[in-house]
Formats: C-alpha cells, sequence, structure tokens
C-alpha cells in the first residue's frame, strides 16, 4: 500500500517563469531594449546564437497559456515583469502597452483563480540603464523604485504577492565576474560587490513603496542557494567552501538579516586595498535599509554542488574526497547539475534556524531533461517525475521538522530559453515546439497535476 504525503491545508501549488524566457515581442508595443536583448544580438554570446526574440510567444499566447494552467490545476502562477516593457528608457517616460498587458495577464488569472506572483527584476535591465553605469552605480537602485512604484501601482490592488528580486547573486556573479551572463563583463569584483549592494539597496528601498500600493500584500526576495559542502576536511578545502558562499549567499542572507557582510569577502579585493564597507558607495544607513523586514524568503535550489580549491593538488588536499561524484549518469540533470534531493532539506533548514526566515516558498525546483513527443506523442521524462517527486518528499520532511515551507513553485512552466545556453536545456512540465509553438503536456504535468488536487506526494 502506498502512503501519501499529504501537505497543510493551505499550502500553495504552482509553476514558475520569467519574461525573457517566454514573452518574445522583444520590440513590440513599445518596449524598450533589455541587456539580455543586446547580449544575445551580440555572436558568441548565447549558445547557437540565440536569443528571446521570440522565445515562446507568451506575449500574444497568454490567454491560452493561462488556460493550460487552470487546466493543470495551478494555485498560484510565478512570474516576472520586464522592466523595459514599462519604462523603455529605464525611467522616465512610461510604456502604456507594457503596462496593458500585464494588467490584461493578472485579470486573466484571476478570471482563473489562479493567484498571481509577481517578481520585479529578473534579470532584464533597460539597456539605457546599463549605458548609464548599470547596477555598480547608486542611480540604478534609485530607478527601480521609480519602476517598483508605478507597476505596484497599477496592480498592487490585485497582486498581493511581490517579489523584488530573482537571485540578485547570478545578476551580480554571473554578470560582472564570469561573463557569462549579461551585460558579459569578466573579473571585475569591484563591480560585481557594487552591484551586490545596489540590488540589495533597491530591495530595501522598494519594500515600502510596494506595502504602500499593496494594501495586505506579502513581500520579499528570492535568493538561489544550493547545498555545498567541501570536498574533504582540509584546510584549502574549507576556505574555498567559506568563499564560494560568501560571494553567493551568505552576502546576501547576511545583509537582508540586518548583519555585516561576510569577512571572507576581504580575500576577494584585497589586492585592491579595499573593504566593503570602506568604499564609498555604502553609504550611512544602507545597511539599515537593506534589512527592512520581509515577509517571505523564495527559495531557488537544484542540486548539490562540492567545493574543491582547485589550486591545490588533489593529492595533497587530505584527507582524501568525503563526497566521491555519483557513479549512476541518472544522478545528473542534462545541465550536468547533480541530483541530490537532501540537500534541499540542508538549504531550508539553513534559512530557518540561521536566518530565523518567517515563511519560505521553494519559488523554483526543477530539471533539465530532454525528452520529446513519441510516435503516440506521449512525453515520457521519468527522471524529471523522479526528480520532483524525490524533491517534494523533502520538502514534506521540512515541514515536518518546523520548517515555514507555505509553498512550492516548478521550474519551469514550459520549456524555454535558458539563458546562456539558448534552447538546447528543457526544463518545462510542458513540452514546447519552438518552431510551431504547440504546448504539450508531459507527463511530469500530468503527475504534478495529481500532486496538487490530491495535495501530497506518494
Amino acid at each position: 500500500m502506498t502512503t501519501k504525503l499529504l501537505f497543510p491545508e493551505n499550502f500553495i501549488w504552482g509553476a514558475a517563469t520569467a519574461s525573457y524566457q517566454i514573452e518574445g515581442a522583444w520590440d513590440q508595443d513599445g518596449k524598450g531594449e533589455s541587456i539580455w536583448d543586446r547580449f544575445s544580438h551580440s555572436p558568441g554570446k548565447v549558445l547557437n546564437n540565440d536569443s528571446g526574440d521570440v522565445a515562446i510567444d507568451h506575449y500574444h499566447r497568454y490567454r491560452e497559456d493561462v488556460a493550460l494552467m487552470q487546466e493543470l490545476g495551478l494555485q498560484a502562477y510565478r512570474f516576472s515583469i520586464a522592466w523595459p516593457r514599462i519604462l523603455p528608457e529605464g525611467r522616465g517616460r512610461i510604456n502604456q502597452a507594457g503596462i496593458d498587458f500585464y494588467s490584461r495577464l493578472v485579470d486573466t488569472l484571476l478570471e482563473a483563480k489562479i493567484s498571481p506572483f509577481a517578481t520585479l527584476y529578473h534579470w532584464d535591465l533597460p539597456q539605457a540603464l546599463y549605458e548609464a553605469g548599470g547596477w555598480p552605480v547608486r542611480s540604478t537602485a534609485e530607478a527601480f523604485v521609480e519602476y517598483t512604484d508605478i507597476i505596484t501601482g497599477v496592480l498592487g490592488d490585485r497582486i498581493k504577492h511581490w517579489m523584488t528580486h530573482n537571485e540578485p547573486s547570478v545578476v551580480a556573479n554571473l554578470g560582472y565576474l564570469n561573463g557569462e551572463h549579461a551585460p558579459g563583463i569578466q573579473g571585475d569584483m569591484t563591480s560585481t560587490l557594487r552591484s551586490a549592494h545596489h540590488l540589495l539597496l533597491s530591495h530595501g528601498w522598494a519594500v515600502p513603496v510596494i506595502r504602500q500600493n499593496s494594501p495586505g500584500c506579502e513581500v520579499g526576495i528570492v535568493i538561489n542557494a544550493n547545498h555545498t559542502p567541501s570536498a574533504s576536511t582540509s584546510v584549502a578545502d574549507r576556505q574555498a567552501r567559506l568563499e564560494q558562499d560568501a560571494i553567493w549567499v551568505r552576502l546576501y542572507l547576511e545583509a537582508l538579516a540586518g548583519r555585516h557582510y561576510p569577512a571572507e569577502l576581504t580575500h576577494f579585493i584585497s589586492t585592491q586595498g579595499l573593504l566593503p564597507e570602506d568604499t564609498p558607495y555604502i553609504q550611512s544607513g544602507d545597511m539599515e535599509v537593506i534589512a527592512t523586514p520581509i515577509d517571505f524568503i523564495g527559495l531557488n535550489s537544484y542540486r548539490r554542488i562540492v567545493i574543491r580549491n582547485t589550486d591545490v593538488p588533489e593529492d595533497q588536499n587530505l584527507p582524501q574526497t568525503l563526497f566521491p561524484s555519483p557513479e549512476n549518469d541518472e544522478n545528473y540533470t542534462e545541465m550536468g547539475w547533480e541530483v541530490y534531493p537532501e540537500g534541499l532539506l540542508q538549504v531550508l533548514g539553513r534559512l530557518h534556524f540561521e536566518y530565523q526566515i518567517p515563511k519560505i516558498y521553494i519559488t523554483e525546483n526543477g530539471a533539465s531533461y530532454s525528452d520529446a513527443p513519441g510516435d503516440d506523442g506521449r512525453i515520457r521524462d521519468a527522471l524529471r517525475v523522479r526528480y520532483l517527486r524525490d524533491h517534494l518528499r523533502v520538502a514534506h520532511k521540512a515541514i515536518e521538522f518546523g520548517i515555514p515551507l507555505a509553498g512550492y513553485f516548478v521550474w519551469s512552466l514550459f520549456d524555454n530559453f535558458e539563458w546562456a545556453f539558448g534552447y538546447s536545456q528543457r526544463f518545462g512540465i510542458v513540452w514546447v515546439d519552438y518552431e510551431t509553438q504547440q504546448r504539450i503536456l508531459k507527463d511530469s504535468a500530468l503527475w504534478y497535476q495529481r500532486v496538487m488536487k490530491a495535495n501530497g506526494v506518494d
């Protein structure tokens, strides 16, 4: 007999997307250029020179897509708003057509009894703001508040769950440190740290604006955190783990919790002779603003990443590896990410016990597998079903441990543009034929439909 792990009655089941990854219509109806438009149009930046110009054409097909969400039984839909659709130059002139699109989308969701969860920034900064300095300058944080005030002033009566930023560490680190994402800058630690600070500052400034424009709402921010053990107990590996954790996770969580930026960051910029607190971009009162109380944290978590100090030869990095690579290829997704559901519990526990987060939503969790329709049209993505099932079992265990987990959003609702990987990776529970734009429910979508209906997982 199969035992059903039931979730709390008020647990929220949803799915997530992001504007640049699904909308298309990149230059239509007055939308301004974003840094991802410019980046993907630059040869060699994205695999196969793919772009989000059309993506899955959600801008024109949103009614069809919402009907599909309703068929699946989604209770909530997490989407992001494209800043350059609202303010083509980043601030100043308002594009009413962009506001009207999101207003129609929200109304359609509410008619389908699906709660909208809106992310204000999911990486598509207006290109004009990048040319004026981008996230390394304070004026971009000020512009974000202007944008926030405009869009929440229009939609705040209908949207009651707001997220300021999606994964600010990815914006800073992949945008300015390794160059994998727009704007594609490499090795600029100063701009990385300045961007991180201004992203957090813009969040803190925006929270009271959102609350004023959307009375009774919940406000939060989305961070990405994976389970990242050190490969061994050696000093070198443990130090590497601490440094990675500082730049990817603690920089954000410590500041949001009202603490100082991690001391380990001084190692990264010691050659410049600067400490983060000594640089002029951190002004008096900034840290208090960043620590403005919020209602929840959104957690994006996918995998385990074992941290090894690659500057030290492995045979000198004693004791031997604590976490050998899994021998089974099925323990890796097609992104090359290790499948390790237990790591999700580690991260959820960390948020709760170390940072006393009042409420947590898993805002992204999913896996990339390219299973295509068979001769009968069915998409048998059994590895994705296993991935989701095992992670939901762990999520249930977290709730049993008293962790305030309030909802789960699968990533992603649709196959879509996967940033630097273009269209080579498919995370969706809904298959999309990029030539015809046909949508097909995968086995994982039908499985998730049953989970949501039962409010539980086997």
